[in-house]
């Protein structure tokens, strides 16, 4: 896709008047992208490209990652949720924005789940691509951070993690490219990212994984709430394993699913244009 136009600049609003930055493009019924933890709204750079003939497609970098500013207190899934509620209501000046489509990848999918239930006026359909919530594993890294001394060890922003991080993303190498082990350094290094990334990771789990008690909460309401819920994996994810899928299908046993073939922990992006067709078929 890196042939394609450059898109639009990101932009800036004020949720709870603090910075948060975001990209809209396109024009027609709303679609919001939601990114993973410790990532950015660049993830979804190809999704907006394929995406926009025909539907406005929005990407916010979550409160504390990207070129969001932190939360004032704690990042939780509560939260995030609440804060994309509140980004959703900012964005809203007109009042025309409606219900949206929501598309989450990892965290961004459990926050998708949770903005569902707590404003399921403002949330018409999902799209969870290897969302958290489905199961327990998780990859030990993640399971290490939790751990408060050696979590903020883990977590020092270096070239070699970060080379690690994206490596442990995708299955096609061509996708650890020096452009994105940089930006990945970057991110690690901006103000309050590392406190937003082990904030949420201790909210979510422990050191012997994802916690039960809110996933079993979660799908319990997302599945009563009857939303069209679509699910796609990667058979080959080293975060969130593929088996987390069988969990999704006995759970939400209403939802669409899809599994891509030799592919990582972000199919949007080493599968973009198969994802995009999935995606569009799904919302019309």
């Amino acid at each position: 896709m890196s042939a394609h136009p450059a898109l639009a600049a990101p932009r800036t609003i004020a949720v709870d008047g603090r910075p948060a930055r975001y990209r809209d493009t396109g024009t027609g019924p709303p679609v919001l992208l939601l990114h993973g933890i410790g990532r950015s709204l660049a993830d979804w750079d190809d999704q907006h490209r394929l995406l926009e003939a025909g539907r406005r497609v929005i990407s916010v970098d979550l409160a504390g990652f990207g070129g969001s500013t932190p939360l004032p207190g704690r990042h939780t899934l509560e939260t995030l949720a609440a804060w994309v509620s509140r980004f959703l209501d900012a964005l809203d000046t007109d009042g025309e924005l409606g219900a949206v489509d929501v598309v989450g990848n990892s965290l961004g999918g459990a926050v998708a789940m949770r903005l569902s239930v707590v404003r399921p006026d403002k949330v018409r359909r999902l799209v969870l691509i290897n969302s958290a919530g489905f199961g327990a594993t998780v990859t030990p890294a993640l399971r290490l951070i939790a751990l408060p001394v050696v979590g903020r060890v883990l977590l020092r922003p270096t070239r070699k993690t970060a080379c690690q991080t994206e490596r442990a993303l995708f299955v096609d190498r061509a996708f650890v490219s020096r452009d994105r082990i940089a930006a990945s350094l970057a991110r690690g290094t901006q103000r309050g990212a590392m406190r937003a990334f082990r904030e949420v990771v201790r909210d979510l789990g422990t050191f012997r994984g994802i916690r039960r008690t809110w996933r079993a909460r979660l799908l319990a309401e997302v599945a009563a709430a009857e939303k069209p819920v679509l699910i796609l994996w990667g058979d080959s994810d080293l975060i969130l394993p593929v088996g987390h899928l069988a969990e999704a299908r006995r759970l939400l046993p209403g939802a669409t699913t899809h599994l891509f073939e030799k592919t990582g922990h972000m199919p949007h992006l080493e599968r973009a244009r198969e994802t995009a067709e999935l995606i569009r078929k799904f919302l019309t």
